[in-house]
């Protein structure tokens, strides 16, 4: 897996893009992401969609690549970690998250995030609410156009659409307005919004081996 990085500015602050679905602010050493849905995969099986569980054991791999890679104090994860409640996928995560004691696991919750207290004492978060803010920036799962702050979200899974001479290429990106940030999915097992998109903004389409702005 190779890891392309492209630094941008925002609110004064340096944010590191990423073509691994995540990123990171260095200052606050916080490795950022969006819409992981642990127990989609599970969730599938069990409605009887027979569905590898290595989509799940990917998602985690590429995470733990990433923090090998940028060493983050913090995980800030802004909505859906989870997919459908706690299920033997839920597991398999705590396994995985017990490598990593000493980084702090904050959840701004999604709309996936139905998380009982059972559950929540099972997961271990340093931090959970429907909100997060840190220093202007407000952290949000879905974008909330009643308030002024700017944003960092997910929820849409945003995709862009390339028009090739052959054929169409629809590729995952984020998205930077005036006041959003919107976060691809981190996981693979999702799909991708082309059409519910903010106006105006600058597009960071990025592939496994390149990010390109558009």
């Amino acid at each position: 897996m190779k890891i392309t990085t492209k630094n941008i500015t925002i609110q004064n602050e340096i944010f590191t893009l990423t073509n691994q679905r995540a990123l990171f602010w260095e200052k606050e050493k916080a490795l950022i992401f969006s819409d992981l849905h642990i127990g989609k995969t599970a969730h599938f099986r069990k409605n009887g969609i027979a569905l590898a569980n290595q989509i799940m054991k990917n998602d985690l791999e590429r995470l733990s690549i990433l923090i090998e890679y940028f060493q983050p104090e913090k995980f800030i994860i802004v909505g859906d970690l989870l997919h459908a409640g706690d299920n033997s996928d839920v597991d398999q995560f705590c396994e995985w998250k017990n490598q990593y004691p000493n980084i702090k696991f904050c959840l701004v919750e999604g709309n996936h995030d139905r998380i009982s207290k059972t559950l929540e004492k099972k997961l271990c978060l340093d931090f959970k609410n429907s909100s997060l803010e840190i220093n202007d920036i407000l952290f949000v799962h879905d974008f909330d156009k009643s308030n002024s702050q700017f944003q960092i979200t997910g929820h849409i899974h945003p995709g862009f659409v390339i028009n090739s001479m052959i054929k169409k290429i629809k590729l995952p990106c984020f998205v930077v307005t005036e006041n959003q940030f919107l976060l691809p999915a981190f996981s693979e097992f999702t799909g991708l919004d082309t059409k519910n998109l903010p106006k105006k903004g600058r597009f960071y389409v990025f592939t496994d081996a390149e990010i390109y702005e558009i």
